[in-house]
């Protein structure tokens, strides 16, 4: 069955039985057929998740009816169970903006996957509070937006502002922080609840400030490592996606460290901003379920 034609349903509820039997119902009575199913019951919370991907049971089904059926059998299902629930065209990328700083590595990695289709979005801005990564933005064709932030309230209202019309404008679906090291306000966190991503780096035990990588070496760490998860008016607190670490040793400099800690980085992000785009993390509270 042609990609162009599945949909992806996710949905959460109150666990109660016959939610499997009653989604599965919608979909034949949608002339549907699963090509794909996860469910997970978390048993702390009680709640119930599940991600199915589903395809028209006739190839010769148009895209827009098959949506729509599927949306028509869906929808009353869903209202029984008191579902918090989402339909995607699978085959559509997500319009992802990129905000950056300085460090050009989670950048370059995400404009390359995105631009060998290796990665399921389409990038219509990259933002940066610097210049310094216009020439990047520009050899992968994505508009480059300089939006500086100085240190007064009133400046960074006026560049988080401007952000918040560039995602409007250009109907953003997420905002991908690669790197970016300005803290955005609680305002902006909680109008996009679950669709701003975030990646920093993660040390047993934690190092802060300027050059982490560093007082790292310093301390003689053996664990270097990366997390990606949802942006919160908590900060560095949101919903986790992916994690990774790297093993490191004594042989190796700060600049060392620096190198395998960019790696770690922009493989996580790239991991967390795939399964985000290809509608695979659910938001449970202050953690995340993820059918990989």
């Amino acid at each position: 069955m042609p990609l162009s034609q599945t949909h992806v349903l996710t949905l959460s509820c109150p666990d109660r039985p016959g939610i499997v039997h009653a989604v599965a119902g919608a979909i034949v009575v949608a002339r549907g057929t699963i090509t794909s199913s996860q469910q997970y019951e978390d048993p702390g919370t009680g709640r119930f998740f599940m991600r199915v991907a589903v395809a028209p049971a006739d190839e010769t089904d148009g895209e827009a009816d098959f949506g729509r059926r599927l949306l028509g059998e869906v929808r009353p299902v869903a209202t029984a169970f008191g579902m918090q629930w989402q339909l995607h065209l699978a085959s559509r990328p997500t319009r992802t903006l990129i905000m950056v700083s300085l460090g050009a590595h989670c950048l370059n990695d995400l404009l390359f996957r995105a631009r060998s289709s290796s990665l399921p979005i389409a990038v219509p801005a990259v933002v940066s509070n610097h210049e310094a990564l216009r020439g990047l933005a520009e050899f992968y064709g994505v508009p480059f937006h300089h939006v500086p932030v100085g240190k007064d309230p009133q400046s960074k209202a006026a560049a988080e502002a401007r952000l918040r019309s560039l995602v409007d404008e250009l109907d953003v679906e997420i905002v991908v922080l690669a790197r970016y090291m300005q803290v955005l306000s609680d305002t902006f966190c909680a109008s996009m609840p679950g669709r701003v991503i975030n990646i920093h780096h993660s040390f047993l035990p934690s190092f802060k400030g300027a050059k982490p990588y560093h007082a790292a070496h310093d301390r003689g760490v053996k664990l270097v490592g990366a997390t990606a998860h949802y942006v919160t008016p908590d900060l560095d607190e949101g919903p986790i996606i992916e994690q990774d670490v790297l093993r490191v040793d004594h042989a190796m400099s700060a600049d060392d460290l620096a190198a395998a800690g960019r790696d770690v980085e922009a493989q996580v992000l790239a991991r967390a901003v795939r399964w985000h785009a290809e509608h695979r993390v659910l938001l449970n509270g202050t953690r995340t379920v993820v059918f990989r």
